[in-house]
C-alpha cells in the first residue's frame, strides 16, 4: 500500500514535466509563427546591458530626491491622518492685541447696535475681561466678520481641514438674550 502512494505521488510530481516536454514537440508550426520578423527585433546596444544601466540611472535619481517629485496641487496630503482632527488653531509665535487677535470660538456676542454707518455688534473675549466692538469686514485672527444682523453676527473661520471641502466655515453667534 505505501509503495502505491509513493509510486502516485512520483507519477503525480512528474506529469507537468512529461507535459512541458511533449507541448512543442506536438506543435512544430508554432514556434515559426511566434518568432518575430527580423525588422521588428531591437538592435542590441553596447554591451547588451542598456535596459539595465537605464533602470539603474533611474534607481539612482529617486535615491538622490532629483528623479520624483510630488506636486499635491490643490489636494490634500495623503500622509496626514483623516482620523485625526486639530483641535485649536496652531499659533505660530503670540497672537497680536485687540480685534486682529481674537478667535471665532473664543468670543461671545454681548450686544448688537445700530449705528448711522451700519450694524455694529459688541462681543467679549472668553479668555479676557475686555470688550471690543466690531463691524462688517473686521479681520480677526482665524477669520472675518462676514454679516451683523439685528440678533446675530456671522463670521467666516478658515480651517485646515484636509477632510473639508471648502477652506473655510461659517459661523453664526447668536446675541443671548
Amino acid at each position: 500500500m505505501r509503495r502505491v502512494i509513493i509510486s502516485l505521488c512520483a507519477l503525480l510530481l512528474a506529469a507537468p514535466a512529461v507535459w512541458a516536454q511533449a507541448s512543442p514537440a506536438s506543435a512544430p508550426a508554432a514556434p515559426a509563427a511566434a518568432k518575430p520578423a527580423p525588422a521588428a527585433e531591437a538592435p542590441p546596444a553596447e554591451g547588451g546591458s542598456s535596459t539595465i544601466d537605464q533602470i539603474l540611472e533611474g534607481e539612482e535619481d529617486v535615491l538622490q530626491g532629483t528623479g520624483y517629485t510630488y506636486d499635491p496641487g490643490t489636494r490634500r496630503d495623503p500622509f496626514k491622518s483623516l482620523l485625526v482632527t486639530q483641535d485649536k488653531a496652531k499659533v505660530a509665535g503670540p497672537r497680536p492685541e485687540g480685534i486682529p487677535g481674537l478667535l471665532i470660538d473664543e468670543i461671545d456676542v454681548t450686544g448688537i447696535f445700530h449705528t448711522s454707518r451700519g450694524w455694529v455688534a459688541q462681543v467679549q473675549a472668553g479668555n479676557k475681561e475686555k470688550s471690543y466692538l466690531i463691524k462688517e469686514g473686521d479681520q480677526l485672527f482665524d477669520g472675518d466678520v462676514v454679516s451683523i444682523a439685528r440678533g446675530e453676527v456671522v463670521f467666516k473661520q478658515i480651517v485646515n481641514d484636509p477632510t473639508a471641502l471648502k477652506p473655510f466655515r461659517e459661523v453664526v453667534k447668536k446675541l443671548n438674550p
